[in-house]
């Protein structure tokens, strides 16, 4: 009898079994990319008087790394799947470091953009990889669940920590050090990545070029429209064609995954609800976490006279507790299932923003702001590592990395809408408390849409229709 195929994603024989080295190389990428983005938040002022730049050019910087994120992350998990995803993380964080590089030394606006949009790239294509990589080299269910806690631990630590360390290296040493502090990280993730990371076999095939254009241009005509928006006006001819090209190339996509032979999104991944429930999900979550952090560094500079320091200072503790849930997930995590989890995390961060919403005015203290968000997002602490989980157990490891690439895609949509969204409503809201509260109540929303989605949409498949008996059926991979 012949032997069973090789699992294509399954790591090579031999690899390595020191799991903390190989947690740390695969959380490194992640933790350039978080720092690169949350210290970005403080450095404004000084690129723009460093390099002249005018406020549409300082814009470009900051969000031309997002734009070519969102845009490439559908091709980055296909390339994955195809070429091995050991390769593809490697060439992505070398690809982020080297435009680190570009970024430091730029001797103007547009060399400053080029780097940026470069980064977004190298971004875009370690990502993905990084948890095909996870998953690979952690097969063992309770123990990826303790390593998904844990990665998350390390990622949260570093953007909780992104504008306090923004501050200080921009203001002691220029924000040229912003970049250049992402070289020796990143030779380091990528000496130990080579080292301790098993390749993984890809699976050559057709990439189905004509599906990734049309991907491409959707997911950039969309960024673009919510990055251009609220500069511009939503009203503004560009914003709109970038909405109608979003809306044609997104109908065009969806009608060629339904008919092509090669498909971007593999059907197996949409049969299983559980997958469409994880990546709606992450939407919300974006949506209300950034949409939210967005409104609450404006309002507490423009409705409560904190400078910018003082407003990084005081949202650290609201962002530095996602590590606490992040540790409880990795302690307890395995005990419950990732509906479980989600269901009950969520519900308890939505109760945070809920109260705000119910109360907050100016005569509401500071502390009472910082005690209820940073007790209650120890729940989007445990949230994001069970998203991620649910994810990648619909997905198994046959389509890890273009599950990874469309949950990352979807999260990004999801901050660029929850930040136009918080700003829509608090420029109609007539006032900074009334906006508040109703960016409280919508990031509640988000969190309780999400919770319900948890609840409906991650139930176990069964065989058979229901009938008294069904069992659960095995995950792939």
């Amino acid at each position: 009898m012949d032997a069973p195929p090789a699992d294509p994603a399954a790591p090579a024989e031999g690899a390595p079994a020191r799991q903390g080295p190989q947690l740390l190389a695969l959380a490194l990428g992640f933790v350039m990319a978080t720092l690169d983005v949350t210290i970005m938040n403080v450095a404004g002022a000084e690129l723009r008087d460093g390099l002249g730049l005018s406020l549409s050019g300082l814009t470009w910087v900051v969000d031309g790394y997002v734009l070519a994120f969102a845009s490439l992350l559908l091709l980055a998990g296909s390339l994955a799947a195809r070429l091995g995803a050991r390769r593809v993380y490697l060439v992505g964080l070398g690809l982020f470091t080297a435009a680190s590089l570009l970024c430091a030394a730029a001797p103007g606006a547009w060399a400053l953009v080029v780097g940026r949009l470069l980064q977004g790239a190298g971004a875009a294509l370690f990502m993905p990889s990084s948890l095909t990589l996870l998953l690979a080299s952690f097969p063992d269910e309770r123990r990826r669940t303790r390593v998904l806690g844990l990665w998350s631990a390390i990622v949260s630590t570093a953007a909780g920590l992104g504008p306090a360390l923004g501050g200080l290296l921009v203001g002691g040493l220029g924000w040229r050090s912003i970049f250049l502090i992402n070289i020796p990280v990143g030779v380091v993730g990528l000496l130990l990545a080579r080292r301790v990371i098993a390749p993984v076999a890809g699976r050559p095939g057709p990439l189905g070029a004509a599906g990734h254009a049309l991907g491409l241009l959707a997911l950039g005509a969309l960024s673009y429209g919510l990055i251009e928006g609220p500069e511009k006006g939503w009203e503004a001819v560009e914003v709109l064609t970038a909405f109608a090209v979003a809306l044609a190339a997104g109908a065009a996509f969806v009608l060629r995954e339904r008919t092509a032979a090669v498909r971007v999104l593999p059907g197996a991944l949409f049969a299983d609800p559980r997958f469409s429930a994880a990546n709606a999900i992450g939407f919300l979550f974006n949506l209300g976490a950034y949409g939210g952090m967005f409104m609450l560094g404006l309002f507490l500079q423009n409705a409560r006279g904190a400078d910018p320091i003082e407003a990084g200072l005081q949202l650290l503790p609201t962002q530095l507790v996602f590590l606490v849930g992040n540790i409880l997930y990795a302690r307890w995590g395995h005990r419950v299932s990732h509906r479980a989890a989600l269901v009950g995390s969520l519900l308890y961060a939505a109760v945070g923003p809920l109260a705000l919403a119910l109360t907050v005015s100016p005569e509401t203290p500071y502390w009472v702001l910082a005690v209820l968000l940073s007790l209650f997002n120890t729940g989007l602490g445990i949230a994001s590592p069970a998203m991620t989980g649910a994810l990648m157990t619909a997905a198994g490891r046959a389509h890890a990395d273009i599950a990874s690439a469309t949950l990352n895609a979807n999260r990004q949509v999801g901050s660029l809408v929850g930040i136009a969204v918080m700003g829509a409503v608090i420029a109609g809201a007539g006032g900074w408390y009334a906006g508040a509260t109703a960016s409280f109540a919508l990031t509640a929303t988000a969190y309780l849409a999400a919770a319900l989605l948890a609840w409906w949409g991650l139930r176990a498949r069964t065989t058979g229709s229901g009938a008294e008996g069904a069992r659960p059926v095995a995950d792939a991979g």
